[in-house]
Parts: C-alpha cells; structure tokens; sequence
C-alpha cells in the first residue's frame, strides 16, 4: 500500500460516510468512470442499462457521497453450476443433483483513481454481493454460491484476488484453453 492509498473498512462509519451503494438508472451520470481495462468500461456506458432493462444483469454502483463519482461498480446476475460429488462433499451439501443455484458477479470493476486513493473497495464489492444473495435468499429464491468468470485475459492476478476474498475454482467447469476461470465462494461457510 502506497502513503497515499487509504485502507477503509467499508461495514464501518468511516466507509458509510464516505460511500453509498446506488443501483444504475437512467439518469446516472457515468462520464467519469474509468477502470484499467477498456471492456468493462464499455460495458458500463453502453450495455449495462440495456441488459437491466432486458432483464438479464442488475448493475449496482458504489458512489462517493461527498461528489456522486462512481468508485466501483458491479453486475449481478442469476447462475447455477455444476459440483462434482467431491467439489459438493467440500460444502457439506447433501444434495442430489449437480446443479447448484447461484448469484453471479457478471462484472466488477473499480475506477482507476478510486483504487489509488483507496484499499479494499472491490473486497467490499464481493462482500456486497454475497449480502445481496443472502438477501435473496431470505426473501425470493435460493442461491447457496457466489460465482464468477475470474478475467485472465484482462489481470492475470484477479485469481490471486478472489482466492483472497474466500472464491475457489470449480473443477466441473475448468478448461486451461479458457480467458477465465469459473469460481464459486459457498455464502453460507
């Protein structure tokens, strides 16, 4: 961590002061957002509206209080994959079939000059959508994952990345020819 990045806990004051979690809507100025990797900003200007109102991705926004920027943003869709009787002996899941209902992390993405100020915003993305999950859970259908594409192709540390924030590769679903790996982190463990 360089002396200029700051470490914010985001589940504290601190965090909740400085940041809140919006959900994209038309009249959301994205202008300014600019992560390191031209795809994932495209996506947000030009896709991320349409796959909402098609029904396909929920796009939430993490948005500074003081100014509105955006610092982060993330795309949540509905998923299920398939466990190996092993891969579902590791979760103690008693289940009879292979496929197992999840949410999906589609796209997350932090802004350049947000991630050089601060430390630990796409953790509290991750930790943001496993909420969002439980809360699904509680309240509509069941998801017992948080899963992910992990982008190769774009970071060649984004394994490292969410192997640190609890997410382990799915062995049904690995293929070295792959731009990314599928990974599933168990919200209930």
């Amino acid at each position: 961590m360089n002396s200029r990045q700051v470490r914010i806990q985001f589940g504290s004051k601190e965090g909740l002061s400085l940041f809140k979690l919006e959900p994209l809507t038309p009249s959301t100025s994205l202008s300014h957002f600019m992560c390191s990797i031209a795809e994932y900003n495209e996506y947000l200007y030009q896709d991320a509206l349409r796959s909402q109102d098609d029904h396909i991705a929920r796009t939430w926004l993490l948005c500074e209080r003081a100014t509105g920027a955006i610092a982060a943003y993330m795309s949540l869709i509905m998923d299920a994959i398939k466990l190996s009787f092993t891969e579902k002996e590791l979760h103690n899941l008693k289940y009879p079939f292979k496929t197992i209902p999840s949410m999906k992390i589609a796209k997350l993405a932090v802004d350049c000059g947000f991630s050089e100020r601060y430390k630990g915003i796409g953790s509290f993305m991750i930790e943001t959508a496993a909420s969002k999950a439980l809360a699904c859970n509680e309240d509509y259908c069941a998801a017992r994952f948080l899963t992910v594409d992990a982008d190769l192709e774009h970071d060649e540390g984004v394994l490292a990345f969410y192997e640190k924030n609890g997410f382990i590769r799915n062995a049904e679903l690995f293929n070295k020819n792959r731009k990314t790996i599928s990974m599933r982190k168990d919200i209930y463990n």
